[in-house]
């Protein structure tokens, strides 16, 4: 190579982590390209939320007739499983196995349990859509069991797979490395979301098997691609594992020095605070503001630009020291006025404010999700981070699900009370039930600040609190 040519190559190599996100996370040990890898497991995660949450929801209601109370409860389902992560994680730190294994075969039983219920799920609902076969309650247990399945699937793979990141990943590239996981778990979200809308356009029963069953085998290949040669066998660990302690007992060593309880508080209002507008905000825009279909949907593409900008913005203060509740902080500030710009927006009819509070929905959230996953991580020490990752993610996923329906709810008891004329004739106006919820969501995100204020006044004690640690006197 002439000396210009290796020149040029410098400043290629130099100019590259500048301009490309999250390219310095890579170390000699854990390279970009096998991060990058990994995070293929939130690909399949991401795609299996779009065709439960997004593309079945419609599906169900529309092409094939099946009653809304009905598929909110299929839809529900999934979150039996939220609670239960603590669970997973806890029994991936310790799990035996011959090669001394911990996080694979956990990753490998969630990706199972969604590819069988993928297998199952469209043969069931073709079954349910069939009011008048007189196999009709086989088609809906089967769709339930279909359901429970792939919501079991996505837990485990996903909290097993966080704990494996987090173990890989040097201690000062941590933040990053999860901040790149879900920056792919939207890439996988948003281009899943227009690969099956593309497939279904010209809808048929027989389409819907393909798609479906499509997803399942896309499942198996993105998590052996994510899982290959990830995981080092440890043959130590395996002639010698560690003992299990009760869940319980440890649990309580977890919570017990209060910082570890505070912060699933904290992640609880802030979560439901966040994503109680997460159906409205949509008809919001067509039934207040007058939007077309079109512009509605484009609220999507706002809303996840301000959370890409959210994680790499979070990424780059964490890895140069930032405070991840002080991060968390800000963003439940920014909520706040995210907020108050959506309720302004009507008044003032002004859809651009409308589209900002939009985006800095998003981008609130994008450094709240962060900055308490973050939190979450630096509580476990050892390598020993299910359990911390797994409560996280069990309180997160549960608030998610909870502020769905408490959203929805609460605006149409709000709209039929004020029809009823409860509130008197000053409060009729069509606005009064979306606003309701978002007033609520800054009154929680205030309740979030609260609980983080002692967090952020001690910043020492995201590094080091004794009485939250999970390396307990069990373990080697």
């Amino acid at each position: 190579m002439s000396r210009q040519d290796e020149s040029l190559d410098r400043a290629w190599r130099e100019l590259l982590p500048r301009i490309l996100p999250f390219s310095d996370v890579a170390t000699t040990d854990f390279p970009l390209r096998r991060i990058l890898r990994l995070s293929l497991f939130q690909v399949s995660v991401g795609m299996a939320m779009v065709l439960l949450q997004g593309t079945l929801n419609r599906v169900m209601v529309v092409e094939l007739s099946v009653p809304a109370g009905l598929v909110g409860l299929m839809l529900a389902l999934p979150l039996i499983f939220a609670p239960l992560r603590a669970l997973i994680g806890f029994r991936s730190d310790y799990h035996h196995s011959a090669f001394g294994l911990r996080r694979i075969p956990y990753i490998w039983l969630g990706s199972m349990l969604q590819f069988g219920g993928f297998a199952m799920m469209p043969f069931a609902l073709l079954l349910l859509a069939d009011v008048d076969n007189q196999f009709n309650m086989i088609g809906q247990a089967g769709a339930a069991l279909a359901f429970l399945l792939v919501g079991a699937g996505l837990h485990t793979t996903q909290t097993a797979g966080l704990a494996l990141a987090t173990d890989l990943a040097p201690e000062d590239k941590r933040a990053r490395v999860v901040a790149l996981l879900y920056v792919t778990l939207l890439v996988g979200w948003g281009l899943s979301s227009l690969l099956f809308g593309q497939l279904l356009k010209d809808f048929t029963n027989e389409l819907l098997i393909r798609v479906i069953q499509g997803v399942a085998v896309a499942t198996i290949l993105l998590n052996v691609i994510a899982l290959w040669k990830q995981e080092a066998i440890d043959s130590a660990r395996a002639a010698n594992p560690p003992k299990r302690p009760p869940f319980l007992e440890t649990w309580r060593k977890f919570i017990s020095g209060g910082r570890a309880s505070r912060l699933l508080v904290v992640v609880g209002l802030g979560t439901v605070g966040f994503t109680m507008q997460d159906i409205l905000l949509e008809p919001y825009g067509g039934q207040i503001l007058g939007l077309s279909v079109a512009q509605t949907t484009a609220l999507n593409a706002i809303w996840a630009s301000g959370a890409l900008i959210a994680f790499g913005l979070a990424a780059h203060l964490l890895g140069r020291g930032g405070e991840p509740y002080r991060l968390a902080a800000i963003g439940s500030l920014i909520g706040i006025v995210a907020f108050v710009a959506v309720i302004a927006s009507a008044p003032l009819d002004a859809t651009w404010l409308y589209r900002i509070g939009a985006g800095l929905i998003g981008f609130g959230g994008g450094l709240f999700l962060i900055g308490t996953l973050t939190a979450a991580m630096a509580l476990a020490e050892g390598g020993y981070s299910g359990l911390a990752l797994g409560a996280w993610g069990a309180v997160q996923a549960t608030a998610m699900g909870l502020a769905f329906a408490t959203g929805g709810i609460l605006r149409d008891l709000v709209m039929t009370m004020a029809a009823a004329g409860v509130f008197g004739d000053a409060l009729q106006w069509p606005a009064l039930g979306y606003d309701i919820v978002y007033a609520l969501e800054i009154i929680l995100l205030f309740a979030t600040l609260i609980a983080l204020f002692p967090l952020v006044m001690r910043p020492e004690d995201a590094r080091v609190n004794p009485g939250s640690k999970i390396r307990l006197d069990h373990m080697p």
